[in-house]
């Protein structure tokens, strides 16, 4: 069994790129799972917390959900034409110490995807995770994009997508990501 982690970086509990993991659960192929991963809990970066107290708890467990993980899948939101801070500070909190970068990251297969209520997705977002996931060593998947435009169409108030053509292409994405991860998992072993 292929499994993928997915992260959602909002922590709105109405978030549409959490209902896009939701959404995500339900249409993997056959053979694949996903789980999905919060940020809830993980505090703002703080070097003398890391010197003093140590790797914060939920840290620790998400390192370890990504470890176990095939492959990753970030829901990202657009704040600001760029990614939200509380998700770049969980990642910059997820490469501590540097020396497991490798063992949460390396060569782990990923795929950006996300939503907004804007007209444009989450283009410039998804564009700025690109240099992250390079100087974390991760394999991002480039055989397709997912940028859900005017989402509050899309879903319904229960978080429920209800946009059928977005349901196909997302079938379809989801489709070549979890080929892309199947495939990676066997040159990894």
């Amino acid at each position: 069994m292929t499994k993928i982690l997915g992260i959602t970086g909002s922590l709105r509990s109405g978030s549409f790129n959490t209902a896009l993991l939701r959404t995500a659960a339900g249409l993997m192929p056959s053979g694949v799972t996903l789980e999905i991963a919060t940020l809830k809990g993980i505090p703002l970066y703080d070097g003398d917390v890391e010197v003093n107290e140590g790797i914060p708890e939920a840290v620790l467990v998400l390192q370890e959900q990504i470890a176990a993980a095939d492959g990753l899948l970030l829901a990202t939101p657009e704040y600001n034409n760029s990614m939200p801070g509380v998700f770049k500070n969980a990642i910059d909190w997820l490469s501590r110490p540097p020396s497991g970068i490798a063992r949460i990251f390396g060569d782990r297969p990923v795929a950006v995807i996300g939503a907004s209520p804007g007209g444009f997705g989450t283009v410039l977002s998804q564009n700025a995770w690109l240099p992250v996931l390079r100087t974390l060593g991760m394999r991002p998947w480039f055989g397709g994009r997912l940028l859900v435009s005017r989402a509050h169409h899309v879903f319904n108030e229960s978080g429920e997508m209800v946009d059928e053509a977005v349901r196909k292409q997302f079938q379809d994405f989801l489709n070549g990501f979890a080929a892309f991860v199947q495939a990676s998992s066997k040159l990894r072993s």
